[in-house]
């Protein structure tokens, strides 16, 4: 029963994917905007609404077939942000480091300042969580809206097939270094409540394992020549060794970027920009694994965001939309000065800021976490998340009215 409950799940989500992504393609706007958005008529909002036996029925809370649901999608976010990685140039990020580090400083400093303005004026808002721990929640506010999410970020790239262009490098990059960033800081913040949890010399640690970790990825992928995949292909069958073998250094990072104590998805994507488009031996391959990462992988994470989402309960108008506000003019006002100043064009400036402006599942993670640990109550949690969700909605569209020629 719980086999056929998992497959059905699967069947179902990428039914909605399909269907959904498809009359996005229709009105010309990305794949991803129709997948979410499809996920939250698939979710609690909307099917959960209207027919609940269904809904819970077909999506239990526990369970065997919702454990192998969420370990499938976790596995796919790997191999989607590892051919992500392949499309990055690292090249181009060399040539435009002051861009990247601008643009990744001022999206985090001035979303995170906006929070903190936002606490400190209306303090009534925010009721007894802010009036506990006050410092606590204003860090993990400021935290909460400057991060961004690598895999909406990606997945909008790559259906605009922007993710080879400038913009979407200095996007990725820019990412990867403020998500790296906000993940250290709610590590710190989490370490405040939790007696147990992580210690400020453990996060350092981890923050100089990260660097020599990547470095050591980085470096390795650029030693791989030519050669060595003749080597392989000489004595092993290709391209599905390749592949294998691909597998097994994907998963090898996402197992070490965990021991340190970063999200695994960071492993995967190092792996990706070491080994880049650069051969031809090993293009066939990496065409069958990127077409099978966005067809099949892809679809299911963003139809699942919405899958965890109920606007019907604790929400509060006001408070949602100040945060959205607040969140949407901190990211795209900072990372788009950031990208100014780093001398881009302004309107391709304004499309590195709404690039960065998508929070997904990384902001989902974050407000769960926070909430397990009563840092915020269910009432900043759906404010949230409906952040998350709209930012990550909106970015596609307006990435496309911005780069349209």
């Amino acid at each position: 029963m719980d086999s056929f409950l998992f497959y059905i799940q699967i069947c179902v989500m990428l039914c909605v994917a399909l269907v959904f992504g498809q009359l996005m393609r229709k009105l010309r706007q990305p794949a991803v905007v129709g997948e979410l958005l499809g996920g939250i008529v698939l979710g609690p909002t909307v099917f959960g609404l209207l027919a609940p036996g269904a809904y819970h029925w077909l999506f239990p809370v526990e369970g065997i077939a919702t454990i192998s649901r969420e370990a499938v999608i976790k596995i796919g976010m790997l191999f989607f942000l590892f051919v992500a990685g392949l499309e990055i140039d690292i090249s181009q990020i060399k040539r435009r480091s002051a861009c990247v580090s601008l643009t990744a400083g001022t999206g985090i400093l001035m979303p995170f300042a906006g929070a903190v303005l936002l606490v400190f004026l209306w303090p009534d808002l925010w009721g007894v969580p802010a009036q506990k721990n006050k410092l606590t929640f204003t860090m993990f506010m400021g935290t909460a809206l400057s991060i961004s999410a690598l895999p909406v970020i990606a997945r909008i790239l790559v259906d605009l097939e922007l993710i080879r262009e400038e913009s979407g490098t200095i996007v990725m990059a820019a990412a990867t270094i403020s998500d790296l960033i906000c993940w250290f800081l709610f590590a710190m913040i989490i370490s405040a409540l939790d007696p147990t949890g992580l210690s400020l010399k453990a996060a350092w640690t981890s923050v100089v394992l990260l660097v020599g970790f990547a470095a050591i990825v980085l470096l390795g992928g650029r030693l791989v020549d030519q050669r060595v995949f003749h080597l392989l292909q000489a004595h092993l069958p290709w391209p599905s060794a390749f592949i294998g073998l691909t597998v097994i250094v994907i998963l090898i990072a996402a197992i070490t970027t965990e021991l340190i104590g970063i999200h695994a998805i960071f492993g995967a994507f190092l792996v990706g920009v070491a080994l880049g488009r650069r051969f031809e031996s090993v293009e066939k391959a990496q065409v069958t694994f990127y077409q099978f990462a966005v067809s099949f992988f892809a679809p299911l994470y963003f139809v699942s965001i919405g899958l965890r989402i109920d606007f019907a309960s604790h929400f509060d108008p006001v408070l949602a939309l100040l945060i959205l506000f607040v969140a949407c003019l901190g990211k795209i006002g900072g990372a788009g000065l950031g990208a100014r100043w780093g001398g881009m064009e302004p309107k391709k400036a304004l499309v590195v800021g709404f690039g960065l402006n998508a929070r997904g599942a990384m902001e989902m993670i974050l407000a769960s976490v926070a909430l397990e640990h009563r840092l915020i109550d269910e009432r900043i949690f759906v404010a949230l998340i409906f952040t998350a969700v709209v930012t990550s909605v909106l970015s596609g569209p307006a990435i496309k009215m911005l780069t349209v020629k």
